[in-house]
């Protein structure tokens, strides 16, 4: 009973600024009170990156790891605070660590939200760096100091997807909201801001945005103003969806159009816009009105207690472990997609592949999407998976993957809907009209983007996803020419007997690994096999599976490894590429390290974050045999090799590579 006492006064120590003279119980419903009877963790994930590297002393690590995560929850617990930083240096990897918990969040449910994240961090493995953002917190570790780190590239807003009903008047009163967070946040002692702002409009029915604005306390009120600005401008591509965060290294900004927390945690934004205010003064003279009625509400209070009360256990847990769920997809009609796309008209059709074609369509708010009709028969099994494997898609988010905005299961066909890339693939500024319209720099980016996409797949995201169809068409271009994969994930939709329409393989002959095409062996290493055909072609400008007409007659894998052997790298060069834009000995390395990927044995070959190190390393290399690549033709085939089921010629061709670890 002590014990039940202590929790729940921790629980409310952030709200109650005095000890009132009452029983455990009504302590207990107090803070029930004040906290709203809705409180949680709010441990819905948004984002979740391991380093690409592993540290290198792992007992040192792990005490340095454990001890940091001690000490951020002792001081939670001690302090009832949001926000610590602790770090660790025993030996050679140092741990530095940081967690926020939302100031909205009472002491339990902060220390809920930490526990589920450093939970979540563990999965990281040995990756010396790493971060878990939820709704509620966010928890992040380095192996070097990174408490003043403001904003990092590449962070976009998150967004619902559902428009607001009342589009233009809900726009207006979001964007002047998070204006005033962005503006006041920086002003206010803790860097912390919650408001809301009524949606004005001559519709029926009244209607709030609530948003809530954050800054780590380590960092200066300039630092705070600047993550904020990059916040601010990556949620005005939301709007008028009713809900957007964006989130980064040094701040957290939300709007919604549900409440998200108490209204006693409200804070007077004006008063900062003017003078800078005293929200201090306004909480006290909330907390005295909330006084006086509390005792009249206890009563209630008690009678909802004893209901809740008879709730079974394992349901109460599971209203904290179920907030880890991942989050489905925005679910569209299928008579809306069918109107944006002029009934899947030929003129809208952007392309086809083994998944289905591909049309654009603009929706009723004017945004442009790219909608998918999945070539895959219906049936209860087939729905059943497509429902599961889409809320698994739609929670992966990287710059470097094509972002799934939402789905249709209910029409005559199954459709993906997913943001609209007008730079369309990688294959037509490769082979198409507009070869020769990429630069090195931007070829180069591409293939690192590519691989960073790759490596997020196979070992950053919680759960391992094997694209098995990576080629130049399911690459596409963003505006800056930033590459994000298409397609990932759709192979598990595949079903073992003949319900997909076009063909069972799940994959490009010409791209895909032999141990796949001949004898069905799926790992990581199919892609990283397919991934350095892609650089090839990007490299050469010649297609896989097509044999050129000059003096060699060869594929390309023949025609590279033929002049890797000859030390004539640099002849596999597409002539459309200018001579002065590139250093013969950086095209050398990236041919080197495709062949490293297209090696017959999958051990062999490296994961694709060890290609990322490879591609970023610059310091000298230690010499390693290739052994000669296979691959199968159209007719399923080996080709490279007098074996059609074995591949293992070795030649006494070397390459240069470095030891690399395996994040």
């Amino acid at each position: 009973m002590v014990g039940q006492a202590t929790q729940a006064l921790k629980m409310k120590q952030e709200y109650l600024g005095m000890v009132l003279p009452i029983t455990i119980t009504s302590i207990w419903w107090w803070s029930c009170l004040i906290r709203g009877v809705d409180a949680s963790p709010q441990i819905n994930l948004l984002n979740k990156g391991c380093s690409q590297y592993n540290a290198t002393n792992l007992p040192d690590f792990y005490t340095n790891l454990n001890a940091t995560f001690s000490d951020l929850k002792t001081l939670l617990n001690k302090n009832s605070t949001h926000f610590a930083t602790a770090q660790q240096a025993r030996g050679s990897d140092p741990v530095y660590a940081m967690v926020q918990c939302r100031n909205y969040l009472s002491a339990a449910d902060c220390a809920a939200c930490f526990a589920a994240a450093v939970s979540q961090i563990r999965n990281c493995s040995a990756a010396n760096g790493a971060r878990v953002i939820y709704d509620g917190c966010f928890l992040r570790y380095e192996s070097a100091g990174f408490f003043d780190q403001t904003t990092l590239p590449g962070n976009v807003g998150l967004c619902s997807n559902k428009t607001a009903s009342q589009a233009t008047a809900f726009s207006a009163a979001a964007g002047k909201l998070l204006v005033d967070l962005q503006l006041a946040t920086p002003k206010i002692n803790g860097f912390f801001a919650a408001t809301k702002n009524e949606v004005v409009s001559s519709g029926s029915g009244n209607e709030t945005v609530y948003g809530v604005a954050q800054c780590a306390e380590t960092i200066s009120k300039t630092g705070c103003q600047d993550c904020l600005n990059v916040a601010y401008a990556n949620l005005q591509s939301c709007l008028p969806d009713t809900d957007g965060r964006a989130v980064d290294a040094g701040c957290f900004l939300r709007y919604s159009s549900t409440s998200f927390f108490p209204d006693n945690q409200t804070t007077n934004i004006a008063s900062f816009l003017k003078t800078g205010g005293n929200s201090r003064k306004k909480a006290i003279i909330i907390g005295v009105v909330v006084g006086g009625v509390g005792l009249l509400i206890l009563i209630v209070g008690v009678l909802l207690y004893f209901k809740l009360s008879r709730k079974p256990e394992a349901a109460r847990r599971g209203d904290i472990l179920g907030a880890t769920e991942l989050q489905g997809p925005m679910n569209y009609k299928y008579k809306d997609l069918k109107s944006a796309t002029k009934n899947f008209s030929e003129e809208n059709k952007l392309g086809e592949g083994g998944f289905g074609d591909v049309y654009k369509g603009t929706l009723n708010n004017g945004k442009i999407v790219a909608v998918k009709k999945l070539a895959i028969l219906q049936s209860d099994r087939a729905k059943a998976n497509f429902v599961n494997e889409v809320k698994l898609i739609s929670n992966v988010h990287h710059r470097n993957l094509i972002r799934l905005l939402g789905c249709c299961s209910k029409g005559p066909e199954l459709l993906l809907i997913y943001e609209y890339m007008a730079n369309n693939s990688l294959d037509r500024f490769i082979f198409g009209p507009k070869r020769g319209s990429l630069n090195w720099k931007q070829l180069n980016d591409i293939i690192l983007g590519t691989a960073r996409g790759l490596a997020y797949l196979h070992e950053e995201f919680h759960v391992c996803i094997i694209h098995r169809d990576i080629k130049t068409s399911n690459i596409l271009l963003d505006d800056s020419f930033q590459p994000k994969i298409a397609d990932f994930g759709l192979a598990r939709l595949l079903p073992d007997d003949q319900t997909h329409l076009s063909t069972r393989f799940a994959g490009t002959l010409g791209y895909t690994a032999p141990e796949y095409a001949i004898h069905g062996q799926l790992s990581e290493k199919v892609d990283t096999y397919s991934y350095g055909v892609v650089v090839l072609e990007i490299v050469s400008g010649q297609k896989s599976s097509e044999i050129k007409s000059d003096a060699m007659g060869e594929f390309l894998l023949e025609k590279a490894w033929k002049l890797y052997e000859n030390g004539k790298h640099v002849e596999l060069v597409d002539p459309n590429l200018d001579p002065n834009e590139y250093k013969p000995e950086d095209l050398k390395k990236i041919i080197e390290i495709a062949l490293m990927c297209t090696q017959p044995s999958a051990a062999q070959r490296p994961t694709m974050s060890e290609v990322i190190v490879l591609l970023k390393s610059t310091s000298s290399l230690e010499n390693r045999a290739l052994t000669r690549p296979v691959f199968v033709d159209s007719d399923k085939r080996v080709k490279g090799d007098t074996s059609t089921s074995t591949v293992s010629s070795t030649s006494n061709a070397t390459v240069s590579v470095s030891q690399v670890s395996g994040r």
